[in-house]
């Protein structure tokens, strides 16, 4: 609590003050980084308020409780660490072009030493006993195997891939690489090894 020293009538007052903010930005990348760590079920609010280094009234008031924190948390992943993705797809010409891109970049990634290793989107919800969370992450990575899917099925349509590919196999088999690459990172596998990884899934697709 903050105090100012007011004079009145020749004697000094301590006037209380408002509390003293905090960097809300800050404080959610520290949640960020912790629930990418240690995963949501892992993680406490005494955990979450140590590192964010604030008191828990104040992560209630600005956050909301701890299921409404990793909803933010989630939230701001996807536009940040895990935007590259998305990046890929929407800016190279072909899903073909655009998996390659991602499945390289997750290499990176997964394995940058500024951060966590893995994907905070697959590894946070690892035995989750809170079925609520584990779905709703759980559909956000589904939706995003229905995204690529319908994304080689119109390059199919443009003939950018042969008439007789799977789309939904081509999806499902990206998103198994991902998760697997993820978890390799997770125990240790360097960004050289993941990207060999990447380079010999992209050998299964139709010629």
């Amino acid at each position: 609590m903050a105090t100012t020293s007011v004079t009145t009538g020749g004697t000094a007052t301590a006037k209380r003050g408002r509390p003293r903010s905090f960097d809300r930005e800050a404080a959610l990348e520290q949640a960020l980084r912790l629930f990418w760590e240690r995963g949501y079920e892992a993680t406490s609010v005494a955990d979450l308020t140590a590192a964010m280094g604030i008191r828990p009234p104040s992560l209630y008031a600005a956050f909301g409780d701890k299921r409404a924190l990793f909803d933010e948390v989630i939230a701001r992943y996807r536009e940040t660490y895990g935007a590259y993705s998305t990046r890929a797809m929407d800016e190279e010409p072909t899903a073909r072009a655009g998996i390659a891109r991602m499945l390289h970049e997750s290499a990176a990634e997964a394995t940058d030493p500024e951060h966590p290793w893995g994907c905070l989107m697959i590894s946070s919800t690892v035995n989750c006993t809170s079925p609520e969370v584990a779905e709703a992450v759980r559909e956000l990575r589904n939706a995003n195997v229905r995204a690529l899917e319908s994304r080689i099925r119109a390059d199919v349509a443009a003939g950018h891939e042969p008439p007789g590919t799977d789309p939904a196999a081509l999806a499902n088999f990206t998103a198994v690489v991902l998760q697997g690459m993820s978890q390799r990172a997770r125990d240790g596998a360097t960004r050289a090894e993941l990207e060999q990884v990447a380079a010999d899934a992209m050998r299964i697709w139709p010629a």
